[in-house]
């Protein structure tokens, strides 16, 4: 797996397209990931569901297509679920797993896509499927965007849960069986960004830090590509309530929340049937954009997941907001400490605490004081022609990625660009970890508050590291620098 730009810790198709992660699920000790692919080529095609399998959400084991196109169309995005108590009838009083998932193809004698949800369901943990019979179990003819079903149990309410992309906003489906299903309720018409068609919904409940009993829904919503924006597709979420039939959003009707300011992180969804000790929910997407999506640079295949990650619900400044944190599963990666750890150290426009270092995968961890500095920062993957800029402007109190000079840029005309995002020091300091792979950069600002995730394509040679600051000096508190261990490097490693 050394081919140029493979990322070495981040989830990847073994060959050609991946995008949309599906069917996330928790079972019987392993973590399945299913995901959008096109076994046939390195452009979005046909889509089927590609499989992997891990047991600790950094080593995968790929397996083989798990859902094919058949006679009522091509398999688009969805979920599945542990049917502990059967539920459905597929498992003769046993648990098992159920796919629901967009069975996507034309309306007889027409053009117009057509787009209905169906089931498959497995017996062996995932590693066979079989078609229900009566597909599909959902259709509506009045949105030609109907698809990408996201299914959970609601305990308090006993029935299952579908929330569903219907056009430019969210549909609440429930039902006993996860065959019939019967239409509550209807969000979004007039809410959050409509900058592009809803996809990929999500939604969950998540405790809020610091209490002991407080929690909120949260309704993930992606974005698609529309020519007049220049971020792309992108996600948002929405907090509020939801009584096992219909979703009230906490917030005014015209703002938005965004998931992620970067350019590259779309579709991500959480795992069914995970139960971490707080209460967080994990957390994956997609690590691309489709406004460039079918032209990055690589060969045999196509696509990376990002990280994932901890979603979590904190107070802030702001109001209530969502968290993200990687999953802390990813430090047995970390190498020994290649450089000593700094504190309380100065530095000096023009000076580089980081001289010597080098590295194209690595794991920064970084606090700091901007004192009299108007900019400081860091250049990753740096060569004589090119870096990949991460920094702080201290007076307009905002974080920002530059990938101007990143490396390979010339596929889309808006790749080399620069975006940024607010961020309040906490009590005086910025708190940065960075995560940077041959291909990516994922930033977790203030633990979690402010997240930019974005593809980069730097020369492999660029390995340079550099800390800077621009107009006066700032003062580092904490500088951690982890060279992180291939997932591919021993054959012994589970994977």
């Amino acid at each position: 797996m050394d081919e140029k730009y493979r990322p070495q810790f981040h989830f990847t198709p073994p060959a050609n397209w991946m995008n949309d992660p599906n069917g996330m699920v928790y079972f019987e000790g392993e973590y399945h990931l299913f995901y959008q692919y096109h076994p046939n080529g390195t452009t979005w095609g046909p889509m089927h569901w590609g499989h992997a399998i891990s047991q600790d959400l950094v080593h995968w084991e790929h397996m083989p297509i798990a859902l094919k196109p058949d006679h009522n169309g091509f398999i688009f995005s969805g979920s599945v679920v542990v049917d502990w108590k059967d539920s459905s009838g597929f498992f003769d009083g046993s648990p098992g797993l159920v796919a629901i998932f967009t069975h996507a193809d034309q309306y007889p004698n027409s053009d117009r896509p057509r787009q209905r949800q169906s089931l498959a369901y497995s017996s062996d943990k995932g590693r066979s499927w079989t078609m229900y019979e009566n597909n599909p179990v959902l259709a509506n003819e009045a949105h030609t965007d109907f698809r990408d079903p996201k299914v959970f149990w609601h305990e308090q309410k006993q029935h299952w849960v579908m929330v569903l992309a219907a056009g430019d906003r969210a549909q609440f489906y429930v039902s006993v069986d996860l065959k019939s299903w019967t239409f509550t309720s209807e969000f979004g018409m007039a809410e959050g960004s409509h900058e592009g068609v809803w996809e990929c919904p999500d939604l969950i409940e998540l405790p809020i830090e610091g209490s002991d009993s407080q929690s909120k829904w949260v309704l993930i919503v992606s974005i698609g590509d529309h020519p007049d924006y220049p971020e792309g597709s992108r996600t948002q979420y929405f907090i509020g309530e939801f009584d096992g039939m219909t979703f009230t959003n906490d917030n005014d009707a015209d703002s938005v929340l965004w998931l992620d300011y970067g350019r590259d992180n779309y579709a991500g969804v959480t795992w069914s049937d995970v139960q971490r000790p707080d209460g967080a929910r994990l957390f994956i997407g997609w690590m691309s954009n489709w406004k460039y999506s079918n032209l990055t640079p690589t060969q045999a295949w196509r696509s990376a997941m990002t990280l994932p990650r901890e979603l979590r619900l904190r107070r802030t400044s702001s109001g209530i907001r969502v968290v993200q944190q990687p999953v802390p599963e990813f430090q047995v990666l970390r190498e020994q400490v290649q450089s000593k750890q700094w504190s309380g150290v100065t530095i000096r426009p023009g000076e580089n605490l980081l001289a010597g270092l080098k590295g194209d995968r690595y794991e920064l961890i970084c606090e700091f004081e901007a004192g009299l500095a108007d900019e400081i920062g860091f250049h990753l993957r740096t060569s004589d022609t090119e870096k990949t800029v991460v920094g702080y402007q201290t007076a307009e109190r905002k974080l920002f990625v530059s990938r101007s000079d990143s490396g390979e840029s010339g596929f889309h005309r808006q790749f080399a660009c620069t975006h940024d995002a607010l961020l309040e020091p906490l009590e005086g300091r910025i708190r940065l970890h960075i995560f940077v792979d041959h291909s990516s950069i994922e930033i977790f600002a203030n633990d979690g508050e402010v997240v930019i995730t974005d593809q980069i394509f730097p020369d492999p040679s660029s390995v340079g590291l550099e800390l800077y600051t621009r107009g006066g000096e700032a003062t580092i508190h904490r500088l951690d620098f982890h060279p992180l261990q291939s997932i591919y490097a021993y054959a012994s490693m589970p994977r």
